[in-house]
């Protein structure tokens, strides 16, 4: 019996080492327990480790409640997250005139990306009337504070005349601006400007920066353009656009 309650007792303790998760790194615990302690800034970083962590098993549920939180005492940041999780449906249902509310606020509370998730929305006409005009204010407004993504936007408005005047040229310094902000699409579109303005070993450089973060939709771009340019362009830049269409599961349009 003594034997058997012994190999009971290991058996139980392997099930308990087993399901107790590792502890969490330092740095990490300061921001679970500065976030306990009602330090805001804290609250959402928590929550975003909450959301998507390796550090933790992923809990939209509870993310969700600490932008809550956070957003209770007026930090910009969380309503835009908070914006997010109802946007996405994270930890809750998808709420598009609930997350245009959240994305407002924290626009009007100074949030960069709060201003541009409301464009995005203002634009699509999501959980409101599509406004381009609206949409173009709300980019602007981002771009001149420093916001690479919405840099992009103001200079596609621009290029194309969607309610402001058509000024390639401004269009042209705004797209510039967007790359250098390291934002992939605004990197994308200015080299295919540039493409267009015979400047090939320029546009191939920035096509390089944005490669690594680029989603499948600029991919393919890419993958359509330096296909076409054949050996004037770069075969290991266009291996590596193909790695990662690969990877993601997007079949490849061209074919050498």
């Amino acid at each position: 019996m003594r034997l058997l309650d012994t190999l009971k007792k290991t058996a139980i303790q392997r099930r308990r080492d087993r399901d107790t998760p590792p502890p969490l790194p330092d740095f990490i615990d300061e921001i679970r327990i500065r976030a306990a302690q009602g330090h805001v800034p804290e609250q959402v970083c928590w929550g975003d480790i909450l959301l998507d962590s390796i550090y933790v098993p992923s809990n939209p549920q509870q993310a969700r409640r600490w932008y809550e939180i956070a957003a209770s005492a007026g930090y910009a940041p969380a309503h835009n997250m908070l914006g997010r999780c109802h946007h996405f449906g994270w930890g809750g249902p998808v709420d598009l005139p609930a997350a245009a509310a959240s994305y407002e606020t924290a626009a009007r509370l100074g949030d960069l990306w709060g201003c541009y998730n409301l464009g995005i929305m203002t634009m699509r006409g999501l959980g409101m009337p599509a406004d381009l005009r609206r949409a173009l204010a709300l980019f602007r407004s981002a771009a001149e504070r420093g916001h690479a993504k919405s840099m992009n936007l103001v200079a596609r408005f621009t290029e194309e005349g969607w309610h402001t005047e058509r000024n390639p040229t401004a269009a042209l310094t705004w797209y510039r601006r967007s790359a250098e902000g390291g934002d992939y699409r605004g990197q994308h579109n200015y080299a295919s400007t540039l493409l267009a303005m015979g400047k090939r070993a320029e546009a191939l450089d920035w096509w390089r920066r944005a490669v690594g973060d680029a989603t499948s939709d600029v991919l393919l771009a890419m993958e359509r353009t330096l296909h076409a340019l054949g050996p004037d362009g770069d075969t290991a830049l266009l291996s590596q656009v193909r790695d990662r269409l690969d990877t993601l599961g997007i079949p490849r349009q061209t074919d050498d």
